[in-house]
């Protein structure tokens, strides 16, 4: 599900942008609390947690009487190299906020300044919008930043064509971009940028294994439109388990649309046509889990179900999920340390750097059900 940022986190990102990118001159004095009040349009404790967290990152240090100043350290690092970040679903995708802070923390170990894309102006639980994912494609190059760590668009009719864009003017500009999480074209096709997520080819098929070894047949997958080619990597590895095991995959094995609708849902169940689906990710699972409760079935003992990310609230839910677990610190860490090879050698060969999936099983796949004799 959906994770809604809170206001002293957007003022904390916005600072630490203006701070890497060296705004606040060789004294490096931020504005007073109460102008940063007004500035944003927030109260006093909201501004003072956005403080204190950037202090507590050693951004920033207080002197008595004086205010808040960033760091000696980091002011000796300002102007120094940097990386920017271009990630449409940061503040609303649990994996990306995970992703995106452990790229921060390495960045700065590594004395590098890192630019956050999203801005404290804009409202919470709201993406970056196309236009404003080129605008800052356009002041990363401005700046001249060593590298761009890009999570593609997806849910968006003309994603591809903005992602091709997106990326083609960074490389025109010779700044190397490494992709998070997912390709800009179709599965199985690839491009010439250096990628780090998981295999949702082989999560696919894990998680669809699982679910035949449970007693599953009719299998099913559902999706969202316009979805990121992860998820056609995923139903890829699904249909595969399901040949693998001599198992039909039937005209309707696909299902798209949005899991809330309850016409569209009551229609997918209609016949008992399915014993077990997988969705293309927990936000996914969760809407839909609600809305099966809402028709009278049961999960698992009706319709078993599996999906994709492990999110925090993949435990909190009536049913808990069995997913995919997504290994967000180890996508950072390899994601940074690609970056930092293709800045030092940008001739090397594209590279596509997926990290193995791992099966977490709870209540809503059946493994728990009684055996029945």
């Amino acid at each position: 599900m959906a994770s809604i940022p809170s206001k002293h986190g957007e003022i904390t990102r916005e600072l630490r942008n203006e701070i890497a990118s060296g705004k606040y001159g060789t004294d490096g004095r931020l504005p007073s609390e109460a102008q940063l009040v007004k500035r944003f349009g927030v109260s006093r404790p909201t501004t003072a947690q956005a403080l204190r967290t950037l202090e507590h990152e050693g951004l920033l240090e207080r002197r008595a009487g004086s205010g808040t100043f960033v760091t000696r350290e980091h002011l000796s690092r300002t102007g120094r190299r940097q990386m920017g970040m271009i990630v449409p679903g940061l503040g609303r995708i649990e994996i990306f906020e995970v992703i995106c802070g452990e790229l921060a923390s390495l960045a700065r170990v590594h004395d590098f300044g890192i630019y956050w894309g999203g801005s404290a102006r804009q409202q919470p639980g709201t993406d970056t919008t196309i236009q404003e994912a080129e605008e800052l494609c356009d002041q990363f190059i401005e700046k001249g930043v060593n590298g761009v760590f890009f999570a593609p668009f997806e849910h968006t009719t003309d994603n591809e064509a903005a992602n091709r864009r997106i990326t083609e003017r960074l490389s025109h500009a010779g700044i190397p971009v490494v992709l998070l999480d997912r390709d800009i074209c179709p599965f199985p096709r690839r491009n010439d940028h250096d990628l780090v997520g998981i295999d949702n080819f082989a999560g696919g098929y894990l998680l669809a294994e699982h679910l035949i070894k449970l007693g599953a047949r009719r299998l099913a997958f559902f999706t969202r439109p316009y979805s990121a080619t992860t998820v056609e990597a995923r139903k890829a590895g699904v249909c595969s388990a399901m040949l693998v095991h001599k198992l039909p995959i039937p005209p309707d094995f696909l299902h798209t649309g949005d899991p809330t609708d309850l016409k569209l849902v009551r229609n997918f169940i209609s016949g008992k046509r399915h014993d077990a689906v997988i969705c293309a990710n927990d936000h996914t699972s969760a809407q839909l889990l609600q809305t099966l409760a809402r028709l009278g079935v049961r999960t698992p003992q009706d319709l078993r179900l599996g999906s994709f990310d492990d999110v925090r609230f993949a435990t909190l839910l009536m049913v808990p999920l069995t997913t995919i677990h997504q290994p967000c610190r180890d996508i950072a860490l390899t994601a940074f340390n690609a970056m930092r090879e293709r800045i030092q050698d940008p001739s090397l060969p594209p590279r596509t750097l997926l990290l193995a999936p791992r099966l977490v099983v709870r209540e809503s796949c059946g493994a728990y059900l009684p055996r029945v004799p």
